[in-house]
């Protein structure tokens, strides 16, 4: 086992920062809705600080506790999170909201399911791909990994939510091929996925009228394509610097959700372009930064791990932001660490914080492997002095 060091603070300091600007785009985000709504111009900026305070709890106390305890948590994790989804259909404890059933009420606030069913699926494939000798066996391996996999995007699906369980299965398929699954088992999953969403696509027409938006984005501009087109106007008034924090037009009622998956059109209009860029440039910063933990961690169960974590927000992020921009059909995903979402966020830092955790024991090219490079120099230095003072 790695002996510990520091950990990633660069990493560290981009999710505080993520989280941050998110906390701060919801003020001006949510508030004329929040004022409508709720009788508060500042209650969805207080719900989210509220998340945030408790992630960064959470956070702080997966950093803390060895990674090598999830692997044991794994299973039990994997079976809560179907619990959780199969629970999430009984009459008067699931509800819905925008014809999507996803939350269980705790009183307090709500639960996203899926979120948990996300933490778990990593998890669970990490500790078990990382046990696996045989990647390319079909039938021990690859037909396992699918099922799993189908168990718990199938059971998101239910809900219904396309752009999660295509987020999930995603991230599923980026850890079985960074475990080494061969090329052929990655080609029968990409094509399968696709056949599976071709044929959701085809017999839903929400799904239907959203992906003939997509290819048409000018079509019922009053209806099916209204989201599109009030994100792109957003986007569009915002220019190179926007028109100031805080000074959104859109965000009156005009875009949808316009605090949660809308509001990277949100950003674009009040910080503009370049504002937008470096949001995204930050995202891929933070994908840069876990993948080096990834790559310099101590066994295969750490370096899945980061992997999943780091693959599960980069994808989301894409996903919600080429939404946004109709470069593909419209989903109802939300921006890692930016929209509101109190068990999305707790649950993303608590993962993150595993990811922290992972950091602190990272070898070759990593702290201990630094430690190890100072020590030489010092005992080479020390060797080359007593030789000097021998030869005196």
């Amino acid at each position: 086992m790695a002996r510990a060091h520091r950990p990633d603070y660069t990493f560290f300091l981009t999710v505080v920062a993520l989280s941050a600007f998110g906390l701060l785009m919801i003020l001006s985000a949510g508030q004329v809705q929040s004022f409508q709504l709720k009788g508060n111009g500042y209650y969805y900026f207080t719900q989210q600080l509220g998340s945030l305070l408790v992630g960064l709890l959470a956070f702080y106390v997966a950093q803390r506790v060895h990674y090598q305890v999830w692997k044991k948590l794994a299973l039990p994790l994997l079976l809560a999170a179907v619990a959780l989804l199969l629970v999430l259909f009984i009459p008067g404890v699931g509800f819905e909201h925008g014809g999507a059933r996803r939350w269980i009420d705790l009183g307090v606030v709500p639960l996203q399911v899926s979120e948990v069913a996300k933490l778990a699926l990593v998890v669970y494939l990490a500790a078990w791909l990382s046990g696996r000798r045989k990647k390319d066996d079909f039938t021990g391996t690859f037909l396992p990994f699918a099922a799993v996999t189908a168990l718990l995007g199938g059971l998101i699906m239910l809900q219904p939510d396309l752009g999660t369980t295509a987020v999930l299965a995603g991230t599923a398929l980026t850890m079985y091929f960074t475990a080494g699954a061969p090329l052929r088992h990655i080609g029968m999953s990409f094509a399968g996925l696709f056949g599976v969403v071709a044929v959701l696509i085809a017999t839903a027409p929400y799904r239907i009228n959203r992906f003939l938006t997509f290819l048409d984005p000018s079509k019922d501009t009053q209806g099916t394509g209204y989201h599109v087109q009030q994100a792109l106007v957003a986007i569009g008034s915002g220019g190179l610097f926007g028109v100031g924090f805080n000074n959104s037009l859109q965000k009156n009622f005009y875009l949808p959700e316009p605090m949660n998956d809308s509001i990277f059109a949100v950003i674009g209009e009040e910080l503009g372009f370049l504002a937008s860029v470096a949001l995204l440039a930050t995202f891929a910063f933070l994908a840069r930064r876990g993948l080096r933990i990834a790559r310099y961690a101590p066994d295969d169960f750490g370096r899945l791990l980061v992997t999943g974590f780091i693959t599960w927000v980069t994808l989301q992020a894409i996903v919600n932001v080429a939404a946004m921009l109709s470069l593909i059909p419209l989903t109802g995903v939300t921006l890692p660490f930016i929209s509101l979402g109190g068990s999305s966020l707790v649950v993303l830092l608590t993962a993150m914080g595993i990811v922290m955790n992972v950091s602190r024991h990272t070898v070759a090219g990593g702290k201990e492997a630094s430690h190890a490079s100072i020590g030489r120099r010092r005992g080479n230095r020390r060797t080359r002095h007593a030789g000097a003072r021998s030869i005196g």
